[in-house]
């Protein structure tokens, strides 16, 4: 029982990662490091960081999450 449910949550994270791949080329996400903390001076920065998913990688993905999620 607990290998199907651990299966179904594994295929919804392939899916949404393979459609993250296909739609929007990757991951991206922004990465905040304060750089000066000195009483009300605060200084800070903001950095883009991405993780790309080729499309071929995302269809793959996105495959293999479909299948296990229909698998019985």
């Amino acid at each position: 029982m607990l290998s199907i449910v651990l299966m179904k949550v594994i295929g919804i994270v392939l899916v949404v990662l393979g459609l993250a791949g296909l739609l929007l080329g990757g991951i991206s996400w922004t990465d905040r490091d304060t750089v000066i903390d000195a009483g009300p001076l605060q200084v800070q920065k903001e950095e883009r960081e991405r993780l790309p998913i080729p499309p071929i990688a995302g269809g793959i993905l996105l495959v293999v999450g479909v299948v296990l999620l229909v698998k019985k």
